[in-house]
């Protein structure tokens, strides 16, 4: 028996790095897992497989979280497929490491199309459809507090999120539905992929002397959507490391 049996979670972004990692934690402890994705079809498969493979439940579903529309549509199709929610993880997110003075307006719109706008409107579905007691968790980053070169339009769309994860909190706390944030520092994924120095740097940033795996954020989120994570709410956790203190 898992601790997550009975339970059905929405993960963004599923089908790579953290996003998997996350799916596939939660499938193990027993939920039954969307998992949620852009244009990694082949991949989303893959998880989906691997998930049932070890006797779990999940399935995949296509949708631009940077689109309003295809997020409504998104939940609508869960909750045909499965019959209810009780876990959304806003994992689904953009990165552009550009100096400040060369992004383009293309490039903010897409960043703040998902980052901030997408997450938004999850939390909302999330907030009209979830189960009483159920579990919201997005994804910021340490970069709004470590701050740092090229990553200004990054950290600048996630900072809303923290407020926005606040107020919801505030909102919803009646129903026993808790509303968190997880702040990862740096973590081994295809972002850091290709930049030894951004590597190098992010290992330093830790005590432990290395960077994080997507397990370890993974890890972090089991626990706060499981039963034991039930008294943890409207806070930002700091998940990297001890990077930021």
């Amino acid at each position: 028996m898992g601790q997550l049996d009975g339970k059905v979670a929405i993960v963004t972004g599923g089908a790579r790095g953290m996003g998997r990692a996350i799916a596939e934690r939660l499938a193990d402890e027993g939920a039954t897992v969307a998992i949620n994705y852009g244009r990694s079809a082949a991949q989303a498969d893959e998880v989906v497989a691997g998930i049932q493979s070890r006797g779990g439940t999940a399935a995949a579903f296509a949708a631009d979280i940077g689109k309003v529309s295809e997020i409504r549509a998104l939940f609508a199709a869960v909750d045909e497929r499965f019959g209810r929610l009780d876990i959304l993880v806003n994992n689904a997110g953009v990165a552009t490491r550009k100096p400040f003075v060369d992004i383009t307006e293309e490039e903010f719109e897409a960043s703040f199309a998902v980052n901030t706008r997408g997450t938004f409107f999850c939390m909302q579905e999330a907030a009209r459809r979830i189960q009483d007691g159920g579990r919201i968790v997005s994804i910021s980053t340490a970069a709004i507090r470590v701050g740092g070169p090229l990553g200004s339009l990054y950290a600048g769309s996630k900072i809303p999120i923290e407020a926005f994860s606040r107020a919801l909190a505030r909102e919803l706390g009646d129903r026993r539905i808790t509303v968190n944030v997880v702040s990862p520092g740096f973590v081994d994924t295809e972002m850091l992929a290709g930049n030894p120095d951004l590597r190098e740097r992010g290992a330093k940033a830790s005590p432990f002397g290395r960077l994080g795996t997507p397990q370890d954020i993974a890890d972090v989120i089991a626990f706060l959507v499981s039963e034991q994570g039930g008294w943890i709410t409207a806070q930002v956790i700091q998940a990297g490391g001890g990077a930021v203190s």
